[in-house]
């Protein structure tokens, strides 16, 4: 992987602090970054994908103390995975604060996050000091970019900051769940395997 200095970290946070849209490495895929408590920026991000504005994006977060300034409460279950998967290509979806940002919620009021397992991207988190949006470097309905090359021949024109990670080898990006009560709903099987929940939580507790 090549070697990311604090230099390009610090040009990357001064960029995002602008309200501006960054290109970087996650665990799974790269993404389209941008502080997730600016409004503004966010909205970039959808227009950048062309997104339906009433899908949420997942974001990442920095630790525990973070995310419960985004989240109500932290059940018992998410708990359990959270020990189990964070950091990593898992991505909760948790009861939003009532002041969180609309943007970032779905229908019933959960938000998607995790900590990332992939160190520029939890560099990035650390030095911004506020939650990082995570959603895959890509058009909506196109292949998710795995290079910086084809991140930048996605965006290079409207997107000034690329981050480089190597090539990233995820096919599938992260597992989504959403915690209902004392189950979890599988959103999307990724990285994590349903199996891999199961021998973790046990098979009764997930619902597909």
């Amino acid at each position: 992987m090549p070697e990311t200095t604090g230099a390009i970290i610090e040009a990357a946070v001064t960029a995002l602090k602008r309200s501006e849209v960054i290109v970087f490495p996650t665990e799974t895929l790269y993404g389209l970054g941008a502080d997730a408590l600016d409004a503004e920026a966010v909205d970039a991000v959808f227009r950048l994908k062309g997104r339906d504005p009433n899908t949420p994006i997942p974001v990442l977060v920095a630790d525990l103390a973070m995310l419960g300034q985004l989240v109500d409460t932290i059940p018992p279950l998410a708990r359990q995975v959270i020990e189990r998967f964070w950091p990593g290509p898992l991505t909760l979806v948790l009861p939003a604060r009532i002041n969180a940002p609309k943007h970032l919620l779905n229908s019933a009021g959960g938000l998607g996050v995790r900590v990332s397992s992939q160190a520029i991207a939890r560099r990035l988190v650390e030095a911004l000091g506020r939650p990082l949006t995570a959603t895959s470097a890509n058009p909506s309905g196109a292949e998710p970019a795995r290079t910086l090359l084809e991140a930048r021949n996605y965006f290079s024109a409207k997107v000034n900051t690329f981050i480089d990670g190597g090539t990233l080898i995820s096919r599938t990006g992260s597992t989504v769940v959403e915690v209902q009560g004392d189950r979890l709903k599988i959103i999307r099987e990724g990285d994590i395997a349903t199996t891999v929940l199961e021998q973790v939580v046990g098979k009764e507790k997930l619902l597909r």
